[in-house]
């Protein structure tokens, strides 16, 4: 078809599947060159406008490719190359978007015409072992800046807990045990805490903040997620391998898990058999990665280990977006495509839109007090009107936690407020908050 204004797809699959959903979103027309048959036909029969054909049996297929606004190819790397070169060869000028298996192959192929080359499996693998540990990103950034005797802990909510399907305004988790909840994880999505009404879920991460002690109290009624321990990481794929990469430059203990032995390889077995499981350790683990290729063996071998492991951390990689949800409906805590990256990734680079960052992260801000000033950090609807919260106040060389009824914020205090990058935005502005200068030796006391 005519080329004008269009995006040509070079071979459908996993990785482009979330940004086809995205150029229809945007109304941009595309039209995508399949040399599988049986693809070709289904993407025919969703309405996908499909040219069918092989490159290498007919080079003419690529006449007035000319006029295409950007091209993407996601075949194998040597494929990307042919077809890559092939299109400079008939005067395309435009962006050659490729999706690379191999990152060795980034450079020949930006070399022979490509104008940028990425690798999803690799990105999704890093974004994995994030979610996994830590030391390589951490669940709450600036958390130092509370010292060592305040914290932030998750505790899973099981359905057992007295804390499970009640409302904060009922539970009075500061007036009875100290504590700040934060926010709540629930399949994969952050819920910020924004009032009375919120209703814990059961199943869901709780984020609590308070002094320790306090936290300690928590853990009574609810689960408390493993801090230590291996991490273990079923799959030893291309993001298997990059996952294990990742966390040994980050100094964990990993166990990898793989149907084929490898030196790599510590537990040759089956996922879904309690005897693999129990060899690799999983129930003392502090994370399981599920890098599984197959969406039907991760779907299923998520609820195993749900089953097995309930208090566990479980992190999945699947290939089609549509099947996250399953992931989280088995039990997993995060899940991500190989999709859902790429098509960021190309959603950024075609069509100017802003990255989507993978997960939301909580930030810890360090704040003068602005129009909080007179008033007491927990009776000023800070959650209602921002969706974070006040966990601390720094008042001379200590850190308070807790606050009695006629406590009042000082000009020369210091806040510490806890939300996501959208409710510190909105915090700012409500309560005309400016940052904090940070002492050079911060000391905390609760």
């Amino acid at each position: 078809p005519d080329m004008a204004g269009r995006v040509l797809i070079h071979r459908y699959g996993p990785a482009v599947d979330s940004l086809v959903e995205e150029l229809r979103r945007v109304g941009t027309a595309f039209v995508v060159l399949e040399q599988d048959e049986r693809q070709a036909r289904r993407l025919r029969d969703r309405g996908y406008d499909v040219v069918f054909g092989a490159l290498d049996e007919q080079p003419g297929m690529l006449s007035g490719v000319e006029a295409a606004q950007a091209l993407i190819t996601n075949a194998d790397d040597h494929a990307d190359a042919t077809f890559i070169m092939m299109a400079r060869e008939r005067g395309y000028t435009g962006p050659i978007l490729a999706l690379a298996e191999d990152p060795l192959h980034r450079p020949p192929m930006e070399k022979i015409g490509a104008t940028a080359v990425f690798t999803p499996s690799h990105v999704l693998g890093a974004a994995l072992a994030a979610r996994a540990s830590a030391r390589i990103s951490p669940k709450v950034e600036g958390l130092q800046l509370l010292g060592e005797r305040v914290g932030i802990a998750d505790f899973r909510v099981q359905a057992s807990s007295p804390l499970a399907r009640q409302r904060l305004g009922d539970l009075r988790m500061r007036a009875h045990h100290g504590v700040t909840v934060i926010g709540q994880w629930n399949g994969g999505r952050f819920a910020s805490a924004e009032g009375p009404d919120t209703r814990i879920e059961a199943g869901a991460i709780l984020v609590v903040a308070g002094a320790l002690a306090n936290l300690a109290r928590v853990e009574r009624m609810a689960t408390p997620l493993r801090l230590h321990g291996p991490i273990v990481v079923a799959g030893y794929g291309a993001v298997g391998r990059k996952v294990v990469e990742m966390l040994h430059d980050a100094g964990e203990t990993t166990i990898v898990i793989d149907v084929r032995a490898d030196p790599e390889v510590d537990v040759v077995g089956n996922i879904l058999e309690h005897a693999t499981l129990e060899h690799a350790r999983v129930r003392n683990a502090s994370a399981v990665v599920l890098a599984l290729s197959n969406d039907s063996a991760g779907v299923f071998a998520t609820a195993v280990v749900r089953d097995y492991a309930p208090e566990v951390r479980l992190i999945a990689r699947v290939n089609l977006a549509p099947n996250v949800a399953r992931l989280y409906q088995a039990g997993a805590d995060f899940a991500l495509s190989v999709g859902q990256v790429a098509g960021q990734i190309l959603a950024h680079h075609l069509l100017g839109e802003s990255a989507i960052t993978v997960e939301q992260r909580l930030k810890l801000a360090r704040v003068a007090p602005g129009t909080m000033v007179g008033r007491h950090p927990w009776k000023a609807e800070v959650r209602e009107k921002t969706a974070s919260a006040v966990v601390a106040v720094e008042r001379g060389t200590e850190v308070l936690v807790e606050f009695d009824p006629e406590f009042q914020v000082r000009a020369d205090d210091v806040l510490f407020v806890c939300g996501t990058t959208t409710g510190l935005d909105k915090y700012m502005r409500e309560f005309r908050a400016t940052s904090a200068e940070r002492p050079a030796a911060p000391a905390a006391r609760s």
